[in-house]
């Protein structure tokens, strides 16, 4: 029987073999990378992946469709872990033996969950080589935003942050079953190697990014009101009249240092 998508799990499975091909070229997996896909759904990616991987493992919540991706493991390369991807450690990989290099990460994420995962991974970001992603060709456009435009935002700030910002091609929502109501985007994330935050000022930068885009609408000096004063907001070089989203990275990293 054929399986259906299911909506609490945000399902939408690629279908289109061009496009699969396109993504497989752009991931451009070799076989001793240890690739690891979020959400293979019915292996519309496992499967090509597997023609060339020596190991693939597989992040995937649905049990419904745990028997489908079981039919491609015969030669035993595929391994596959039943849990909710955000609930998942990806140190494990780190800690592991056979595990020397680091990690690639792929998924066509479900829309509803898919900022969650990229935050999540962000804290794994010292084990990844790099991130294939299919997303909301919104949240591409969040991600990559430049500074001072709609687009951008708290997502803009912590990704760019952390990672080198690639869009690749967007995707039609014909190329889907069940057909979702906006278009896809795939995008290429590779983390930088000299960061501005240290891995133990993570948490404290991302709650300062999180308050300071809480009222985009209002001024800096008041969406930050009872962290940071104004003579804090001058040291820094920030002009307390700007809103959130007029402030560049540099400008966030520059006032975080004068708070703490």
């Amino acid at each position: 029987m054929q399986h259906r998508a299911k909506k609490r799990f945000g399902q939408n499975f690629l279908v289109d073999s061009n496009v699969i091909d396109k993504i497989i070229h752009s991931i451009n997996p070799e076989p001793e990378d240890h690739i690891i896909e979020i959400g293979p759904g019915l292996g519309a990616l496992t499967q090509p992946l597997l023609k060339t991987l020596n190991r693939l493992d597989v992040i995937e919540l649905d049990r419904d469709v745990i028997p489908e991706l079981n039919k491609l493991n015969g030669n035993e390369r595929l391994h596959i872990h039943n849990i909710d991807v955000l609930a998942f450690d990806f140190t494990e990989f780190e800690q592991s033996n056979f595990e020397l290099q680091k990690v690639r990460i792929i998924g066509n994420l479900p829309y509803n969950i898919s900022t969650a995962v990229l935050f999540h991974l962000i804290k794994h970001r010292n084990i990844i080589q790099d991130l294939h992603f299919m997303l909301q060709k919104e949240v591409v456009e969040r991600i990559a935003a430049a500074t001072g435009s709609r687009d951008y935002g708290r997502l803009s700030v912590m990704m760019q942050l952390y990672f080198r910002i690639s869009p690749l091609f967007t995707v039609a929502p014909q190329c889907f079953r069940p057909i979702p109501r906006v278009e896809s985007a795939i995008v290429r994330l590779t983390p930088k190697t000299e960061l501005l935050i240290d891995f133990n000022e993570h948490d404290a930068f991302a709650d300062l990014v999180r308050q300071a885009f809480s009222q985009r609408r209002k001024t800096i000096k008041n969406t930050l009101k009872g962290i940071c004063d104004t003579d804090q907001l001058d040291a820094a070089g920030i002009d307390p009249g700007k809103r959130p989203q007029e402030l560049a990275i540099d400008d966030y990293i520059r006032l975080f240092r004068q708070i703490h």
